[in-house]
Order: structure tokens, then sequence, then C-alpha cells
């Protein structure tokens, strides 16, 4: 081991130098405006005093069919939404950009296939950008397709899930791709995804849409709803809230 030996003379000299870099005005780095605006965080059971309710256990208002715009066909029952296999993907009324979203999800308690039949459903977000809701609790499928993936696209992190039947997590931060006025890519969409509380996508960039045959592309588009997959496995949902960004 290297001992190194401080003279008297080197401190001095290091205290002088720290000193000098003490000087001037602190206030001319302190920045005062914009005062940025007061938001209740909520909790576990209550969403940011800022966020938009998307779904509250009471009703699907704020939701319609993504097949023809009507009533959405999916059942509400003692506060939990369940897609209705064959009634189709359900989508937001409203249309965003930039996001946080928060979701809940379970899948079925009782197992009843495997790989991509168990317990599948889908978060799109601007109804393109799949992020993959499936059971992955002792269920093996491809990497790239599995719960916390971006379908196609990235492979999450960790493998997060919990079992069967027991309520789930996604805690999402989307950044909305921008287009040329061309129509070409400015810059593509990014996303952040916690599953559990455990981060399983960073930042990452997304290629284009979701693709289930073939390489994923962009096209022009602007603000667009979230959109939740019929996918014929009756996968439930809660508490579903979303700050603009």
């Amino acid at each position: 081991m290297k001992i190194i030996f401080l003279t008297a003379a080197s401190i001095l000299a290091f205290t002088t130098i720290s000193n000098a870099q003490q000087k001037g005005d602190p206030k001319a780095t302190e920045v005062w405006t914009p005062v940025p605006p007061m938001v209740d965080p909520g909790n576990m059971h209550h969403a940011p005093s800022d966020a938009i309710i998307l779904f509250d256990g009471k009703n699907l208002n704020e939701w319609v069919s993504a097949r023809n715009g009507g009533a959405p066909g999916w059942s509400v029952d003692n506060g939990i939404l369940t897609v209705k296999g064959g009634t189709g993907d359900i989508k937001t009324k409203q249309v965003f950009e930039d996001c946080q979203l928060h979701i809940e999800w379970r899948t079925p308690a009782k197992v009843e296939s495997e790989g991509q039949g168990r317990g599948n459903s889908g978060i799109f977000f601007m109804e393109n950008y799949e992020l993959q809701v499936l059971d992955n609790y002792k269920n093996v499928t491809y990497s790239n397709g599995q719960a916390g993936s971006i379908y196609k696209q990235h492979i999450p992190l960790v493998n997060a899930s919990k079992a069967p039947g027991e309520w789930q997590t996604y805690d999402v931060i989307f950044t909305a791709p921008r287009f040329n006025d061309d129509g070409s890519l400015k810059s593509a969409a990014r996303i952040t995804v916690l599953h559990n509380n455990v981060l399983v996508q960073n930042n990452v960039e997304l290629k284009g849409r979701t693709e289930y045959i073939g390489a994923p592309s962009y096209k022009k588009h602007g603000p667009l709803s979230i959109q939740l997959q019929d996918h014929g496995n009756p996968v439930s949902f809660r508490n579903i809230w979303l700050r603009k960004l």
C-alpha cells in the first residue's frame, strides 16, 4: 500500500485554492422563477392532485370502443375493469402526448394456458406503442414479448412479475415522438417503465409503432389515446390515472 504524506505547504496550497473557488456572490446562481406549482402527491390509494383519472372503479365514462367509438364492451364490477374477450380494445376519449401513467393490472388466478396465451393484454401509448401485459410468473415465452417488454422491441431488464391473481403495477414515463412537417421523424418516442416498483425499461428509444410481424417504423401522427388490448384473456385493471407532462 502506498502511503502519501501531505506537507504543511501542500495543505496550505489546497486550502488557498478551495477558498479562491468560494469567492463571489452565491446569489448569482440562484434561480427563483418560475415557482413549481404545488401538487398533492397522493398515495397508493389516491392519485396526485393534478392527475387525470381514467378509471376510478365507478364507470367507463372516460373510455370508448377502439373498434367503433361506441360504448366499451368490457365489464366493471366491484371497482374492477375486466376484459370481455371478443369485444375489442378500448381507448380513452382524451388524447395525449408526453405523460406519466399509473395503472394496476391482474392476470387470472386460474392458469389455463402458457406462453402468450396466459393472461395476455397490452397498454398502447398513442394507440401505437405497446407495453406488454402478460402472466410471466414461471411462464416461458420470447423475451421481447414478456411482461414489462416494449413488445418485440425491448426486453425488460428483469422479470418483476408477481404470481397469477395478484395485483401488479406499471408506472410509466412516456415521451411522444415528434415529426417534421414533411412527415419524417424528428425525435423518436422514449419510455421508462417501473414494474411493481422495479425499473424494467430505462428511457429506451422506441423503433416505431408496435408490429406483430415485421420491423417497426414510424408514420407521422399527432396526439392519440391510451388503448387497452383485448387479447381474449380476462385480464383486470384498476386505479388508472395519467399526468400530462
